[in-house]
């Protein structure tokens, strides 16, 4: 299953709470792509924070592993995790009439 995860800051998180984590942090997010687990991550571009692109067998799976980084376990981010299916609507475009 394809995961959309959102980091959410937990209240009084800030950068110079997270700094002494970083490193731990991306240390887990390399070992969580050589797993197989996150297959794309990006900077937000609206505020500090990361879209991940992850792979589990379910949204509790996905959330039980994004609960292992070092910033959850400091209790300074949480995550929103959406599961994504295929789009399936490219069908309608060519159904007789919308051609």
């Amino acid at each position: 299953m394809k995961l959309l995860c959102l980091d959410i800051p937990q209240p009084g998180a800030s950068l110079e709470k997270y700094q002494p984590h970083m490193l731990d942090e991306v240390r887990h997010s390399w070992k969580m792509y050589k797993d197989g687990v996150i297959r794309d991550i990006y900077f937000r571009q609206d505020r500090p924070g990361v879209a991940i692109i992850a792979e589990a067998e379910s949204v509790e799976a996905a959330k039980a592993s994004l609960a292992d980084f070092p910033l959850a376990k400091a209790g300074l981010i949480d995550w929103e995790v959406i599961p994504l299916g295929p789009f399936a609507n490219w069908e309608d475009l060519f159904a007789p009439g919308n051609v």
